[in-house]
């Protein structure tokens, strides 16, 4: 590599440990070793990764900083959708009703295994090690530096602990002091990646998406379905976003129930009723939230901070899930830049969960806006009725044109005078 990471500002630099190395986790340990700091570790439960998941979406926003990080996103962009249009269609009869660059929704849409795998390779080649089978199971938060428990019995400690453990991070109940249970959306999503057969691929009445890399969106009152190809028309996702109000816990491999996926696109576009039809298998995944986190740093030492989906999970109509981990990642690294020593990490977190919550909130709001359009434009009107192509296209652009690591040096005087007098009051004031 010919890219060199920025000098420590700290002698000796501060030491971090990264829980969890999802897209987020992977983030935090190459924007920390950008900027200085030594990623002692990068931890995580599984003993190996599968290709899990099937579409993700990578803005701008991200890229751009991956970029400063040293990371070559090319190495994305090739693995990605190359459609440079999307299309916004009527549920029952595939009408267009809107076009839009694909950099308007997420930016470079692939599958989540293969992008994963690209960051996993940078975190590597910066010779930071990726411990797998090595599940936290406690958290000592104490001062001067916090101390994770292993299953093995293996305790590690470091200067900032960071848990990007997702949505059902074992960290978030520490920092909370409580639980917090799932809350469902009412909605839920039929999931289907697959490489289509070779008679799928020459039937026309299948076939229509196969030709090439496309992404095509399918909107009707209460529900849509989002198309995605790869590799040319070799990989096929589908997924069907529905009312729901089923007890299934909250999972990434519940089996679904093709029977029912046949009988709600029943008056879907043919064109697209046909490979959703003859799909052998899916997944039935609840669209869960939590409630905004009134904090995402441990109240002991400050030293414990969540990250990406621990603390701000996304709706999958957002695209930004991905892309708002990163964002974090840098911003928190720039913090603990600021900081003096590590005496003052406490002043380093505090200031980054000021200085990102109102982003991620109206990033959240954005998926959630675009759900509720897409779900209502349609309801109730006469069948021929033009639609006005505003009403359906998706806001994320306003998204893009962002460098949070960029506003996280002009506001940081500001939020840390906040920061301090708070804590020279005692009371450090909840984020919501």
């Amino acid at each position: 590599m010919t890219y060199q990471p920025l000098p420590s500002p700290h002698n000796p630099p501060l030491t971090a440990i990264v829980i969890g190395a999802g897209l987020g986790g992977c983030a935090a340990a190459c924007a920390l070793h950008h900027h200085g700091h030594r990623v002692l570790c990068v931890l995580d439960k599984v003993r190996e990764f599968g290709r899990l998941g099937d579409s993700l979406g990578l803005g701008e926003n991200a890229f751009q900083l991956l970029r400063s990080w040293g990371c070559d996103v090319d190495e994305i962009k090739r693995i990605g959708n190359q459609a440079p249009d999307m299309s916004i269609r009527r549920w029952r009869d595939g009408k267009v009703l809107a076009t839009q660059p694909l950099m308007d929704m997420a930016g470079y849409i692939g599958h989540r295994g293969d992008y994963h795998d690209v960051f996993l390779e940078w975190v590597r080649r910066r010779e930071i090690p990726i411990r797998m089978g090595s599940e936290v199971i406690a958290y000592d938060d104490i001062d001067p530096q916090p101390v994770i428990t292993l299953k093995s019995g293996e305790k590690l400690a470091a200067d900032i602990i960071i848990a990007a453990d997702g949505i059902k991070s074992l960290a978030r109940p520490l920092v909370l002091k409580m639980e917090d249970d799932p809350v469902s959306s009412g909605y839920a999503c039929f999931r289907a990646f697959f490489r289509p057969t070779a008679s799928q691929k020459a039937d026309p009445a299948l076939n229509k998406y196969m030709q090439r890399d496309c992404v095509n969106f399918w909107i009707g009152p209460d529900l849509h379905v989002v198309q995605n190809t790869l590799r040319g028309g070799d990989e096929f996702n589908w997924i069907l976003t529905h009312k729901d109000d089923g007890d299934v816990p909250e999972s990434w491999f519940q089996p679904g129930d093709m029977q029912e996926v046949r009988r709600l696109v029943r008056d879907i576009d043919p064109d697209i009723r046909g490979i959703i039809m003859a799909t052998e298998a899916c997944l039935d995944w609840k669209i869960c939230y939590r409630e905004p986190l009134p904090t995402w740093v441990s109240a002991g030492s400050h030293r414990i901070a969540l990250l990406g989906d621990s603390c701000h999970a996304h709706l999958p109509t957002s695209a930004q899930g991905a892309s708002q981990a990163v964002e974090s990642a840098g911003v928190l690294a720039v913090a603990l830049d600021r900081i003096v020593g590590k005496d003052e990490v406490r002043i380093a977190t505090r200031c980054y969960e000021k200085l990102r919550f109102r982003r991620t909130r109206e990033s959240q709001g954005n998926g959630e806006d675009l759900r509720d359009r897409w779900h209502n434009c349609l309801r109730d009107v006469e069948e021929d009725r033009e639609v006005d192509p505003e009403e359906v296209k998706i806001r994320n652009r306003w998204l893009y044109a962002f460098n949070a690591e960029d506003d996280a040096k002009a506001r940081w005087k500001s939020i840390r005078e906040v920061v301090e007098d708070e804590f020279r009051a005692g009371k450090i004031s909840p984020l919501c």
